[in-house]
């Protein structure tokens, strides 16, 4: 009896991967081989990517804090202290954003920890 290889599985699962390379250079869009290198190095790539994104954004957001805090005579590190001292739960992304948008309100926050 001949051996079942499940063709209608395997060219599904190489269409997918072919698919996902889309758009690339090349044999890397059009041969299996390659074009599952390519998708697999991308997906680590992509994956790596997620956490410095997250890296890259919580150091915008220090610099932001910290440029407006300057501009209103205080250091970062010493704003930070004073804040959670006065017991002001806001995360840097909020501070940052009222910093980058509304210096009034920084302004406020700041006078209020002093």
């Amino acid at each position: 009896m001949p051996r079942a290889k499940n063709k209608v599985a395997s060219k599904t699962r190489r269409k997918k991967i072919i698919a996902q390379a889309k758009g690339n250079f090349g044999r890397r869009k059009n041969v299996y081989t390659v074009a599952k290198n390519t998708v697999e190095k991308g997906y680590e790539h992509a994956y790596r990517g997620r956490k410095l994104k997250k890296r890259d954004f919580r150091a915008l957001w220090i610099q932001r804090i910290n440029a407006a805090t300057r501009m209103n005579g205080m250091s970062y590190s010493v704003f930070m202290n004073k804040l959670k001292q006065a017991n002001i739960n806001l995360d840097r992304k909020a501070l940052a954003e009222i910093a980058f948008s509304d210096a009034e309100a920084f302004k406020a926050i700041v006078d209020k920890v002093k």
